[in-house]
């Protein structure tokens, strides 16, 4: 059983950064396969980034294209944390940000319904 929660969005200009974290509780947190989603009202959960366990996958990371070259996902097993630094943010980034976690047998790491366990959200809002 994992639990998470995010933190650190908010308000910021287009061009700027910010940086997202949550924070696990649970064992084995280093066995889990992580993932952050963004989400408008009325639209499907996107992928944004995921991040396989340190061991097996050697913290295997991958990004939606159009994040690529501006976000970074990390974590740090030791704090349980997972990390996702957005920098040269665009508008079209606002959304509600979420922090996801599964077994690391994940089949799809792109695909929300893969993940078993989430946050609650964290909204970042980008103005022009």
């Amino acid at each position: 059983q994992v639990q998470l929660v995010e933190s650190g969005g908010g308000l910021v200009q287009a061009g700027g950064s910010l940086r997202l974290s949550c924070t696990a509780s649970g064992r084995s947190f280093s066995k889990y396969h992580m993932g952050w989603f963004r989400q408008l009202p009325g639209k499907e959960r996107e992928f944004v980034a995921s991040i396989g366990w340190s061991v097996g996958s050697g913290g295997a990371t991958d990004y939606a294209d159009s994040v690529k070259g501006r976000f970074t996902i990390s974590r740090d097993d030791a704090k349980k944390m997972v990390y996702l630094q957005m920098n040269s943010l665009k508008p079209e980034d606002t959304a509600v940000y979420y922090c996801a976690a599964d077994d690391p047998a994940i089949v799809d790491a792109m695909a929300p319904q893969s993940y078993e366990y989430w946050g609650q959200g964290t909204q970042v809002t980008v103005s022009s």
